[in-house]
């Protein structure tokens, strides 16, 4: 046993020997990553130390955030109430906002600043500067508010072409969710023309849907195309508690009606219909009664309103479809100035550039007869500045 032992330890001595000397294999190449007399590095690795590349679309949204994020700010507004015991006390609430020109004017939500006693801006700098406010949309959630940079030259954000997003497009959300300052949420655009209530019961109508994540605080802050500029204003959200990956932006195209009224030195008063509508195509159209071709049928009508002393009329009574409540009985509207009423979005383009007193031709269904209504438009209700 032990004479197997030794000649199995000859043997491989023998080998060992054979193969450094005669064959000069060298047993350190099998471990490359040790330290050699002549200093080379414990970890080879590759020759050149690389980081994680970055795909083209992650640097765009790097370049991006670059640009707009200085252009972003955090406004609170001060509101004073009341409390149990009657002693007035200052409530704070928080929103986003852009400068969109270097004289200190920047653009966000109505409701971020409706009600405010006073109006703080907060830049990327940390600076912080009183606002006042110039002019105001609430029937589309929109405020022009201004901050007096003194001689500080500020970054600004361009207004881009809300009429040619398309659904599927890259967009970025940048904001102050629940106070954290510079936050960027990127998604798609979900949907386009979509119409949700506020909580003033106001319809916004014309939303720009995404699945970019938004939340509270957000309200205001810009939604941006993969070229940096502006599409929409971050305005609402699905549900109360936060992003489900439903939110809703104003269309940028919406405020530039306010701004160039301001920029002429007038104040905005668009003008409103003042109803609430439901689009309804051909297979339910003919389920309530009305022609294949659909249109979009009249819900409420405001009392006072352009649509009200025209004489058009809303439901009377609620009927459920699927999962929803109609009101039925009140006008089919069908055409608008010409153009066929296919969505809620038909309303507002039919009065874009309108002024209180013009006057639009609707044709509508009522009764399963054709009626043709000129309406004089007024101004919204909504109290101004």
């Amino acid at each position: 046993m032990k004479f197997r032992i030794i000649a199995f330890a000859a043997l491989l001595v023998g080998g060992f020997v054979y193969a450094t000397s005669v064959a000069k294999w060298q047993p350190g190449r099998l471990f490359s990553n040790v330290s050699t007399p002549t200093g080379s590095p414990l970890w080879s690795g590759p020759g050149v130390t690389q980081g994680a590349g970055l795909s083209s679309d992650e640097l765009n949204n790097i370049d991006i955030y670059k640009m707009a994020h200085p252009a972003t700010v955090f406004i609170t507004s001060t509101t004073l109430k009341q409390d149990w015991f009657l002693q007035v006390y200052p409530s704070k609430s928080t929103g986003s906002g852009f400068l969109i020109n270097d004289r200190g004017q920047i653009l966000t939500n109505f409701h971020v600043v409706s009600g405010s006693q006073e109006l703080t801006v907060t830049t990327t700098d940390k600076k912080n500067y009183r606002a006042t406010l110039l002019d105001r949309d609430p029937d589309n959630d929109l405020a022009l508010i201004q901050v007096d940079l003194k001689g500080a030259k500020v970054p600004f954000l361009k207004l881009g072409d809300s009429e040619k997003v398309q659904i599927g497009q890259k967009v970025l959300a940048i904001g102050n969710p629940f106070g954290l300052e510079g936050t960027l949420t990127t998604g798609i655009v979900s949907s386009i023309g979509r119409s949700i209530g506020d909580e003033n019961g106001r319809t916004l109508e014309g939303m720009i849907q995404t699945d970019a994540s938004i939340n509270p605080g957000n309200s205001g802050g810009p939604l941006l195309d993969s070229q940096g500029n502006v599409i929409g204003i971050n305005t609402a959200i699905y549900g109360q508690g936060g992003s489900v990956g439903i939110g809703f932006a104003m269309p940028v195209s919406r405020a530039r009606e306010m701004l160039d009224s301001f920029s002429s030195g007038r104040k905005y008063a668009p003008p409103v219909l003042g109803v609430t509508v439901l689009p309804i195509g051909p297979e339910v159209a003919q389920e309530l009664g009305y022609p294949a071709q659909g249109g979009l049928l009249v819900q409420t009508v405001r009392r006072g309103s352009s649509a009200s002393n025209a004489g058009i009329r809303g439901g009377n009574r609620d009927v459920v479809i699927g999962r929803y409540q109609v009101a039925i009985g009140g006008d089919l509207l069908v055409t608008i100035n010409g153009k066929r009423a296919e969505d809620a979005n038909s309303i507002s383009r039919a009065l874009r550039g309108k002024r209180a007193g013009d006057s639009i031709e609707v044709e509508l269904l009522r009764g399963g007869r054709t009626v043709k209504v000129r309406v004089t438009l007024q101004a919204s209700t909504e109290e101004r500045l």
